[in-house]
């Protein structure tokens, strides 16, 4: 593919590499690794009397798969700042304010153009991980963060490339699926 007489297609790849976390449409840590995003559907297989070649599928609710952010140890607070007032709720017997935020995961092509945005809708943390320490080891020390979230929306280049944090919930207490 050319453009004005320049070769392009080698721009337009995309690599697991090339990815940002925003957390509130700020980008507030580096990280390392981003595993688990994933819907599944949930469905009911039904025999029909008398078809025995087919099968009816019933689609249900989407239930969405948690996700797990990894970082190398810093002098950061943001995972542990997230998750500390939840405990303290909790531990004291009360419910827990809301602490859900929307946040992006972007990635990039190899030109630096956001090509994929997935907004993970109501996210609060599920649990908190601190790293492995060995007196022998040589690896970088890194902690972790999983989620829960309650949507998720996805934009991708030719649809501006970037999504909004910025849902809000209605009176039924979910966020709008516009």
């Amino acid at each position: 593919m050319s453009k004005n007489g320049n070769v392009t297609h080698g721009l337009n790849y995309v690599t697991t590499n090339r990815f940002y976390v925003e957390i509130d449409s700020q980008i507030t840590a580096s990280f390392t690794e981003c595993a688990g995003l994933g819907v599944q559907i949930k469905k009911e297989v039904l025999m029909e009397g008398g078809v025995n070649e087919q099968q009816r599928i019933l689609l249900g609710q989407a239930e969405f798969s948690d996700v797990t952010l990894r970082r190398g140890l810093s002098d950061d607070p943001a995972f542990w700042n997230w998750i500390a007032p939840l405990l303290a709720q909790h531990s004291a017997g009360k419910p827990p304010k809301n602490h859900r935020r929307n946040l992006n995961i972007l990635v990039f092509n190899q030109a630096g153009e956001t090509m994929q945005c997935w907004t993970l809708i109501g996210a609060v943390p599920v649990g908190w991980k601190a790293p492995d320490l060995q007196a022998d080891g040589a690896t970088v020390a890194i902690e972790e963060l999983t989620l829960a979230y309650e949507g998720v929306k996805v934009a991708f280049k030719s649809n501006g490339g970037g999504a909004s944090t910025n849902l809000r919930r209605d009176q039924s207490g979910y966020f709008s699926s516009n």
